[in-house]
């Protein structure tokens, strides 16, 4: 099998994830990483044995096939259309754009030059998250009816080493932790079809206590509460809240509740954990997973489905045109917040194809 070239740009904290994860993939081979502080290049090109550069040196090679842009969210734009410009298919960290207006400049660019354009999240691919695709897919539910997907957490500013960016345009739990969910809702579901939301930002700032920048104050500019309800078009509504405003909670991440039965849907920032399906009057079981790729970080997997859809020409599944259509969803909240109704979503998206049931880690197909 001919290994697809893969080029990195951004080398901060989520790199480290992506580097090791790549690593399993025999379909791509990473042949350069850049980022515009050239130090923090260095350091993962030293620990991980590839060669560092400029930004501009790597769009220049001609061993360079995709490039996974891991630049933080302000940047993702202006980098995917570099990429773009430069001949090359870009994969890029979520969310596409800031905005929808943002990420439809790489749509249309991608679509001129005839360049695939995907994007995280990847963990829908997991085993966890095509084991419950398989199930509803086999009626083991019945029909979706409804569901919920919670996120909350105190903040990032306890972990994260620089979680400023979280806080400023382009962050926020719903842009930040929203696409895990509502791409995972999407593939079991398929797509949304409008949403009504409300959010809310109590802190205008956040006391950092992680290291290096303990004791710093960091600005607010959005919301750092998102709640509401997603309504897709085959008629299931699904609860939602994204919050870095919730000490402690108990809700799962995902349920969804079909006229035969419900089942619980593993942590989307994961690829694997437990499914659970309860028929109607019964307790709950544990299914046994289906698919591979379920114990370990698999980050990278969208880029490698992606080189492995261009060595056999068909879609690749974390596509632009997914990652668009999460993003419309998530912008929507915002929207229906503010202005008090209900936000029809115009995007649609086909479903990403299942992967093969009882892959072993590392394939794909």
């Amino acid at each position: 099998m001919r290994k697809v070239g893969i080029g990195i740009i951004g080398c901060g904290n989520i790199s480290t994830a992506y580097l090791k994860a790549a690593q399993r993939f025999a379909v791509m081979e990473i042949k350069a990483l850049a980022d515009m502080r050239s130090d923090a290049a260095e350091r993962q090109g030293a620990a991980f044995g590839l060669p560092a550069m400029r930004v501009d040196q790597l769009l220049k090679r001609d061993d360079v096939e995709i490039v996974i842009n891991l630049t933080v969210p302000l940047a993702h734009t202006d980098v995917s259309l570099a990429v773009l410009n430069a001949g090359k298919h870009v994969h890029s960290e979520k969310p596409l754009g800031i905005n929808v207006t943002e990420a439809r400049k790489v749509m249309q660019l991608a679509a001129q030059k005839n360049l695939r354009v995907g994007c995280a999240p990847d963990t829908f691919l997991g085993g966890g998250h095509q084991t419950a695709r398989k199930l509803i897919d086999d009626d083991a539910i019945g029909t979706p009816v409804a569901g919920s997907a919670f996120f909350g957490c105190p903040g990032h500013e306890r972990w994260h080493p620089a979680p400023g960016f979280y806080y400023l345009r382009g962050g926020g739990p719903m842009l930040d932790m929203g696409p895990y969910y509502i791409t995972d809702l999407v593939q079991l579901l398929g797509p949304v079809a409008s949403v009504m939301g409300s959010t809310a930002r109590p802190k205008s700032e956040r006391l950092v206590t992680s290291q290096p920048m303990n004791g710093t104050l960091i600005p607010v500019e959005v919301s750092t509460h998102v709640a509401g309800t997603l309504e897709f078009e085959g008629g299931a509504v699904v609860s939602i809240a994204m919050s870095f405003d919730v000490p402690k909670h108990r809700h799962a991440p995902i349920e969804i509740y079909g006229d035969k039965g419900s089942m619980l849907v593993p942590d989307p920032n994961r690829f694997g954990g437990e499914v659970q399906v309860a028929k109607t009057g019964g307790d709950w079981e544990s299914v046994s997973l289906t698919h591979g790729h379920v114990d370990g970080e698999f980050r990278s997997i969208g880029a490698a489905d992606m080189a492995s859809a261009i060595l056999n020409n068909r879609p690749h599944r974390a596509s632009g045109a997914l990652a668009f259509h999460v993003l419309e969803v998530m912008e929507a909240f915002q929207i229906s917040a503010e202005e008090g109704r209900r936000v029809k979503i115009e995007s649609r998206v086909e479903r990403p194809a299942m992967l093969p049931a009882g892959r072993e880690t590392g394939q794909i197909d």
